[in-house]
């Protein structure tokens, strides 16, 4: 099965289209208490998430024992839920072998997010991979997306659609990955009329202010999922876990009219 088949398939089944970040703050107690702190996070919320991302930034800040942390989250993840990991690689093509590699076979995650500033041969390690797909960034969440992502070219285009073109190349390649895109809510609204219709990852939800009317409005039928990490996470209330992802997932469901 094709990795975007099987996210519908699961969106399908839960009626939700939450991404559950997984984004342990290293604190005290370190890989140790972040280890108790994920597997509730995970437990609790199984029933109302498309996919989980967990963020390598966060483990590789708790050194090696944060890497193991993440190897044993992700050996003991639900079978039923995809697992995006958020790494944002970016080498040559040489190099980005082996994180496939890692990735895909060593870890068995089923999607990874790529940056694809380097250009298409640096992401054809990925594509002949079955049942697995890839997010490229191409609009994040953050202010900074104007500086590149978003400027246009002489041609009238703008620089994410260049991105797009990769991901399009693929496809009519016939390649084995399934290639979507990173879009932050955020600075969606302008862009994804441009965007294919392909499975977008949509960070920007909650803490970071976005508002899902313009992606729901775009009525399109690719899996997308959202993200929310700190507002499932770190809410500062006194909700369980699985009351937060609730929530958000109703509030995903609604503003898509369902």
């Amino acid at each position: 099965m094709r990795f975007a088949d099987r996210l519908q398939k699961r969106i399908e089944v839960t009626g939700s289209r939450l991404c559950v970040g997984l984004d342990p703050r290293p604190g005290e107690g370190g890989a140790a208490a972040a280890r108790d702190f994920l597997k509730q996070v995970i437990e609790e919320t199984a029933n109302w998430a498309a996919a989980y991302k967990p963020n390598m930034a966060y483990f590789e800040a708790m050194g090696i024992e944060g890497i193991r942390l993440l190897e044993e989250l992700l050996a003991g993840m639900p079978e039923e839920v995809p697992v995006i990991l958020d790494a944002k690689r970016s080498d040559i093509g040489e190099t980005q072998k082996y994180y496939a590699q890692g990735y895909f076979a060593g870890w068995n995650v089923d999607a990874v997010t790529l940056n694809p500033f380097l250009g298409y041969d640096s992401i054809e390690p990925f594509l002949d991979w079955k049942g697995k797909g890839i997010y490229l960034l191409a609009v994040t969440s953050n202010p900074g997306s104007a500086d590149f992502q978003r400027q246009k070219l002489a041609d009238g285009r703008s620089v994410f659609e260049l991105v797009t073109a990769l991901g399009e190349r693929a496809k009519e390649e016939g390649r084995a990955t399934d290639v979507g895109y990173v879009v932050g809510l955020t600075n969606a609204a302008d862009v994804l009329e441009k965007i294919p219709d392909a499975p977008l990852l949509v960070p920007g939800l909650g803490a970071q202010g976005g508002d899902l009317a313009s992606l729901a409005a775009a009525a399109r039928s690719a899996p997308d999922v959202i993200n929310v990490s700190r507002g499932i996470l770190y809410a500062g209330d006194e909700r369980s876990f699985a009351a937060r992802a609730q929530d958000w997932a109703e509030k995903i469901a609604a503003a898509y009219g369902k």
